[in-house]
């Protein structure tokens, strides 16, 4: 592989990089950084909190890294020893030698990270894409988990609809500045009434934009549903926290469904 892998050049990784450092200067408290070699690649990994704390691992959405934890880290990491992660094939300073390719090589490279990470009865907390592969994973290596928080995941629990998929479809063929931001604003509908929250999604458009410029285009996994046996199967205790106006799936129904389905996972629709 080129020394600037996986970008597509050495000026687009200087470049991607110099904005990725320039945000990560907002970073609230101190922090140690690492990278962990697995079969995948190399994972960039942001630790902080107390040495001693329990483990608390935090994995972001598809399109995000570790910095998307910015405005919650300080409070995660008061009483926690917290990983945050930039996923191993996305945006970020983590860098793949093995594209996953199927739902379950998350599941061996997160398995794989704690390993190496040394992390036990972990407590684990997953924005979206992250969140999808963190059900996942609780459902093969339930022993390795504590806690389990999923934040509005993609299907994971229902099929998201046609409209969803064809918007999907425009915003991943076509990367100019207005047809991401009107997919990100249309995706994320409260976070755009707010001054504060709307500079932040403004910010992501940015980034959509310039990742696309700079790294090699990625095999994306498309999440799956669980069935209503893998529910059941779920022996880890479970939050699974969805916003009132998801655009992914219904809010309502999707609790519905895990109350019948599965009543010991507790929910929450915010």
């Amino acid at each position: 592989m080129k020394p600037w892998h996986p970008f597509r050049s050495a000026a687009s990784k200087q470049e991607y990089l110099a904005f990725y450092d320039a945000r990560a200067q907002r970073w609230p408290i101190p922090s140690e950084s690492t990278m962990v070699s697995t079969t995948f690649g190399d994972t960039f990994v942001r630790v902080q909190g107390p040495a001693d704390g329990p483990p608390l691992v935090l994995l972001p959405g598809d399109s995000e890294t570790s910095l998307s934890w910015i405005p919650v880290i300080e409070a995660f990491a008061s009483e926690h020893r917290v990983y945050a992660i930039d996923h191993i094939n996305d945006m970020g300073r983590s860098i793949y030698r093995s594209e996953p390719r199927r739902p379950d090589d998350f599941v061996r490279w997160l398995d794989e990270l704690f390993d190496e990470l040394q992390v036990h009865n972990v407590r684990l907390v997953a924005h979206s894409y992250g969140a999808w592969m963190s059900a996942l994973y609780a459902l093969k290596f339930p022993e390795r988990l504590d806690k389990l928080v999923l934040l509005s995941p993609p299907a994971t629990v229902l099929r998201p609809p046609l409209g969803l998929l064809a918007r999907a479809i425009v915003y991943g063929t076509f990367p100019r500045r207005s047809i991401v931001r009107r997919y990100l604003y249309w995706y994320a509908p409260d976070s755009v009434r707010d001054d504060v929250t709307r500079a932040t999604i403004d910010e992501m458009v940015e980034e959509d934009i310039l990742a696309r410029r700079c790294f090699k285009r990625r095999k994306f996994v498309v999440p799956t549903v669980l069935s209503d046996e893998d529910w059941q199967r779920l022996t880890v205790p479970t939050l699974y926290l969805v916003g009132r106006n998801e655009v992914s799936y219904s809010a309502e129904r999707a609790v519905r469904r895990l109350a019948a389905v599965e009543p010991q996972v507790k929910t929450a629709i915010t």
